[in-house]
């Protein structure tokens, strides 16, 4: 396999600036209100934001390298290609397990969409990024 370590280090980071922008200013408010986290929650939040990020990056590593795994098993070498796995990636198994927060934890249909967005257009760049940086 040829995996490329420092594509996957990009995809990484860019996968962390998605997360930051789509739980900070495009949904933040929104999921806060859904996950019933108040502004005294924040300043213990706050707290364990350094231990949280950077087990947050690692989970991102993680993810970018399987992904790069499956994008070079497939032989994708476009950014269409590399969304294309990373949509059917996401479709098999983010999405699917994803779906029980609703169905068995009783989160709103609201929240779901949320969460399983983000996966989709992060996995969607991490795998541009990863099937044209080879």
């Amino acid at each position: 396999m040829a995996v490329n370590l420092v594509a996957v280090l990009v995809a990484a980071i860019a996968s962390m600036v998605i997360g930051f922008l789509w739980y900070g200013p495009l949904f933040g408010k929104q999921w806060m209100a859904m996950m019933k986290i108040k502004k005294s929650d924040i300043a213990k939040m706050k707290k364990m934001a350094g231990k949280n990020y950077a087990w947050t990056f690692i989970i991102s590593l993680v993810t970018a390298y399987v992904l790069a795994v499956f994008i070079d098993l497939a032989g994708a070498s476009t950014v269409a290609a590399g969304a294309t796995i990373a949509f059917w990636a996401w479709l098999g198994f983010v999405a699917t397990v994803t779906a029980g927060s609703v169905l068995w934890e009783g989160k709103p249909v609201k929240y779901f969409l949320i969460n399983v967005l983000h996966w989709l257009v992060d996995l969607a760049v991490v795998g541009g990024i990863l099937a044209v940086w080879k």
